[in-house]
């Protein structure tokens, strides 16, 4: 597609409307990213403001989400331009008007590795580690001593959760543990959660996250427990690179690395007890 100088200048950054949030999942979608089939009405509750268009001569061709979290964090996600837009520019609009939206709050991503330089040089985003998804077909185990989260108060796993995130995301996780076609086990140990995790459908197969636990053991148990609430397709499985451990359980089930991204931050690399975090929520929302 030929365009001319003037294209960039045509171009409106604008807030994304609720009915258009479908574009977020068939974006990604298109880009590979197997985004879960109900993920987008969990990120858009957090900070509906957060969400833009680009959008050129009346259609969308790119879009951008940065949800503040609260005043001191936020996570972006689903940046995605249109094939014959891209090298113009666009990308640049999306992340300047996200980062304003943002404000000086510490900002998070995982980008894709062909793009960490650029977020390192024009943006600022700091390094921290790389997440590595996997994917395989395992057999789980359909009997466990772990309780579907329905039955346990919500607000002991969002304490549980708050102590490997970054911050209270409780209307995040009200949505997210309750979404169809999911499942949300809790392991406990008298009164007190030492672990949690949950699976739900995607595009192709089902995906693990988050994964929390206190132990190696109790993440192997809730990750073949999880496993054994799927019938058939592939499982996929998003791990921090420096939890070994993680790493550990993949192989042991013969999983395959089949995609990866570049954890990064703004300003500074927070702290998190990452030995303890087995499987990343989305890419999308940290």
């Amino acid at each position: 597609m030929n365009l001319d100088s003037s294209f960039k200048e045509s171009v409106i950054i604008r807030t994304m409307h609720p009915d258009e949030t479908e574009l977020a999942f068939h974006g990604a979608t298109d880009e590979g990213w197997n985004p879960g089939l109900y993920d987008i009405d969990c990120h858009y509750t957090v900070d509906p403001e957060g969400w833009f268009i680009a959008e050129y001569e009346g259609s969308p061709i790119g879009m951008v989400m940065f949800s503040n979290y609260d005043d001191k964090f936020s996570f972006g996600g689903f940046l995605v331009v249109m094939p014959k837009f891209r090298n113009h520019g666009i990308g640049e609009l999306l992340i300047s008007k996200a980062l304003l939206h943002a404000n000086d709050r510490i900002c998070g991503i995982d980008g894709v590795f062909e793009m960490q330089n650029t977020y390192s040089k024009n943006y600022g985003f700091l390094p921290a580690y790389r997440n590595i998804r996997w994917e395989g077909d395992v057999k789980g185990v359909l009997h466990h001593n772990f309780i579907k989260a329905e039955n346990v108060s919500f607000e002991k796993i969002l304490d549980y959760d708050t102590r490997h995130f970054f911050t209270k995301r409780r209307s995040f996780l009200e949505k997210w543990i309750e979404q169809k076609d999911s499942t949300c086990l809790v392991s406990q140990n008298g009164n007190n959660i030492t672990g949690y995790g949950m699976i739900r459908r995607c595009v192709a197969g089902h995906k693990i996250g988050p994964l929390f636990a206190d132990n190696p053991e109790i993440a192997e148990d809730l990750f073949l427990a999880l496993c054994g609430y799927v019938n058939n397709g592939p499982i996929y499985f998003d791990t921090p690179e420096p939890n070994g451990n993680a790493l550990a359980i993949a192989k042991k089930y013969n999983m395959n690395e089949v995609f990866g991204t570049a954890r990064m931050y703004t300003k500074e690399i927070p702290k998190l007890p990452v030995q303890n975090i087995y499987g990343v929520t989305s890419f999308e929302m940290g």
